[in-house]
C-alpha cells in the first residue's frame, strides 16, 4: 500500500513539472486555452482569486480590505501572505519580476 501511495505522489510531482513545462514554453493564448481545458470554472476562479489577493497584500491592502472587497476568507489571504513573506518567496520573484517588464515597456 505505502509503494502505492510513493508511486502516485511521484507521477503527481511528474505531472506538476510537465504542467509547469507547459505554461513556461507556451505563448499566453495557448497557456490560457490550456488552463481553460484542464480547470473547471470555479476552479479558475479559485486560482485567479488567489493571485489577486496576492497583488493585493503586495499593494499595502488590509486582509480585511481583501476579504470584504473580494469575499475571501481571511485564511486563505494570510496563507498568501505568509507565502509572500518568505525569504525566497516564488511569490515575490513573480510581482518583481512583472514590475520589472511593466517598466520597460
Amino acid at each position: 500500500m505505502e509503494e502505492n501511495n510513493s508511486e502516485t505522489e511521484l507521477a503527481v510531482q511528474q505531472s506538476m513539472k510537465e504542467i509547469c513545462h507547459i505554461l513556461t514554453t507556451s505563448d499566453e493564448k495557448l497557456a490560457y486555452d490550456f488552463i481553460e481545458c484542464l480547470f473547471t470554472p470555479a476552479e479558475r476562479k479559485d486560482i485567479a482569486n488567489r493571485w489577486l489577493l496576492v497583488k493585493e497584500i503586495d499593494k499595502g491592502t488590509t486582509q480585511r480590505e481583501i476579504a470584504k472587497k473580494f469575499s475571501m476568507s481571511l485564511c486563505k489571504i494570510t496563507r498568501g501572505s505568509k507565502e509572500l513573506r518568505k525569504p525566497d518567496s516564488a511569490f515575490r520573484k513573480i510581482l518583481d519580476n512583472m514590475s520589472l517588464s511593466d517598466s520597460t515597456r
